[in-house]
């Protein structure tokens, strides 16, 4: 009988109980007995959990969630890596001659066997869902733990410091099909995990792995003997992004496209020598991630209000400042997309180009061969173009350049590196532009920051001291049911998941203008703005607070000036 079509067939079966059962090595009287109480509607479990649940009870064999299971390293090391990887099996406990092993699949037998033919120990199977599975495997024995054993076990590779003599060949190292397949693992465990960086860090005595996700770097379990392999880790990076892997001695940025899963990711790749190896960090852009509409930033009214207003005039400039992975060119970008329509030309000079706008002339820069923001912004202005994007002003050539062309008619956006709104201008004037053309050309200062936003599955509603404490000190807070983060599986026991920015908005009016003009600090300007109506960071935090989407100490992590200044609305 055939236990798949049949499964399939039957009307009111749960497609997940198909899945479960499709592959599976069934013996002719299990398939049987599966169709017979799925026809009888008799088993009828909507998730995988449920599923293996009802075998287990069926098969008198134990369940495990393995949400909080405790796993003896000495245990795991008496199995190869590469079987427990490969066939997804988890030893949980030995007692007398009998291991519990943690399985998701009741029929899939061949692993089991294998395990109990290395150790001639009775295995006992338990059931469990298979992401916790992985979860686990890859918690306890690192990722790409099956290929680093593979080496160790299989292949004649030998990788020695690179600060000694070579004994080996890097390219070819680079290239084994096991150094491959790592490297490859890395970054498809990035990208699925949503990081927007990986960092690669040598030390004396590891080699540690981190992914930045949703702003906070986190540690990825490696297998300690990779760090043997370093060398020809970091010659595969210098592979995929075309750089020469003879040279250890000097910093080198290199490109990686690789598509994941039907996802176009783009990876800027930076080597860099340390004392004890080279330091890899790559950034991921994903390519064909949703372009975020305006809407989609959830901007206070205010502030909605205003940039609408800024995004249809016809020349003037627009900036939005902000450290590094802010999301300033998501929030550019999101303009860009509301005011591209057929009547206007629209051309951008990037470092790198992050999206790709249909009906956008986009221009990227290249230093190697000379094409640098300057160079381009010269050239693009004899294209006609109605509205500029710039993605950095670095210098003040650029600077200057921008000016101009906002003061002979043109709608120019750009980024510049500051702390707060205010501080721009100030920045702009220390760059040498006069402080008459600053006043003359800006229209408004976005400064942004994002904030992580509460796991939903596990936020927890806080009245603790330092709570209570800080409705005290802030007004906005007082009224509001606060929480705190949790831990969950959806979350990676961070109590996070996803981010949000939050915004302070600063119009450039007459009295700003002049006082500009006046040589007064950044300070002043801030409480000109502030008496006009602008909301600072903090207070722009404070909103997401009230709506339970974060905690009053991601607020003040990412808007701390504001917090030690006394802004705020603190009493």
């Amino acid at each position: 009988m055939n236990a798949e079509r049949t499964v399939a067939a039957e009307p009111g079966r749960s497609e997940l109980l198909a899945r479960m059962v499709r592959g599976q090595q069934l013996s002719a009287p299990d398939a049987a007995s599966l169709e017979r109480l799925a026809a009888a509607g008799e088993v009828s479990p909507q998730t995988e959990e449920e599923v293996l649940q009802w075998l287990a009870a069926e098969y008198g064999l134990a369940y495990a969630s393995l949400d909080e299971v405790e796993i003896d390293p000495a245990l795991l090391a008496r199995f190869p890596a590469r079987v427990l990887v490969k066939d997804e099996l988890l030893p949980l406990e030995q007692e007398d001659d009998t291991i519990a092993v943690a399985v998701s699949r009741l029929f899939a037998t061949p692993g089991l066997d294998h395990l109990k033919a290395l150790t001639g120990l009775t295995l006992r199977p338990v059931l469990a869902p298979r992401a916790a599975l992985q979860r686990e495997l890859k918690r306890h024995l690192g990722i790409g733990a099956d290929t680093i054993h593979s080496l160790n076990e299989e292949t004649p590779l030998q990788v020695v410091d690179e600060g000694g003599e070579e004994q080996t060949d890097l390219d070819k190292a680079a290239d084994d099909a096991s150094i491959i397949h790592f490297v490859n693992q890395v970054l498809v465990d990035a990208v699925s995990l949503r990081a927007t960086d990986i960092h690669i860090e040598p030390f004396e005595d590891e080699l540690r792995i981190r992914y930045r996700i949703d702003g906070m770097l986190q540690d990825v379990p490696v297998p300690p003997q990779v760090k043997r392999f370093q060398p020809a880790i970091v010659s595969r990076v210098k592979i995929l992004s075309a750089l020469n892997i003879a040279e250890k001695r000097l910093p080198q940025d290199g490109r990686i496209k690789i598509r994941v899963e039907h996802s176009e990711v783009d990876i800027r790749t930076s080597v860099i020598p340390m004392i004890h190896g080279e330091a890899v960090v790559m950034r991921l852009l994903r390519q064909d991630a949703g372009l975020m509409r305006l809407e989609d930033l959830d901007m206070a009214e205010r502030e909605r209000r205003l940039f609408d207003r800024v995004l249809r005039l016809p020349h003037g400039i627009v900036l939005v400042t902000g450290p590094t992975g802010s999301g300033k060119t998501t929030t550019l970008y999101s303009a860009l997309n509301e005011i591209n329509d057929s009547i206007r030309k629209i051309i951008t000079v990037e470092d790198p180009v992050e999206y790709q706008l249909k009906g956008v002339n986009q221009i990227q820069v290249s230093e190697k061969s000379g094409l640098t923001f300057a160079r381009g912004l010269r050239s693009i202005l004899r294209h006609d173009p109605d509205v500029i994007l710039i993605g950095e002003i670095r210098d003040q050539e650029t600077a200057r350049i921008a000016v101009q062309a906002s003061l002979t008619g043109h709608l120019v956006f750009s980024t510049l590196h500051t702390n707060d709104a205010a501080s721009a201008l100030t920045r702009l004037v220390d760059m040498g532009i006069e402080p008459y053309l600053v006043a003359s050309s800006l229209e408004v200062v976005v400064a942004q920051r994002l904030l992580r936003l509460l796991c939903a599955e596990c936020r927890v509603v806080d009245d603790s001291v330092r709570t209570r404490a800080l409705r005290d000190r802030f007004d906005a807070l007082r009224d509001a049911v606060l929480y705190r983060a949790g831990e969950c599986r959806a979350c990676r026991q961070t109590g996070y998941f996803g981010r949000h920015a939050i915004f302070e908005m600063m119009a450039i009016g007459p009295d700003i203008r002049v006082r500009l003009q006046e040589g007064v600090s950044s300070g002043e300007i801030k409480e000109l703005a502030r008496r006009d109506g602008m909301s600072t960071l903090l207070e722009d935090g404070w909103r997401l607070v009230r709506a339970g989407l974060t905690t009053p100490d991601e607020v003040l992590r990412v808007s701390k000036d504001d917090a030690m200044n006394g802004n705020g609305a603190a009493h």
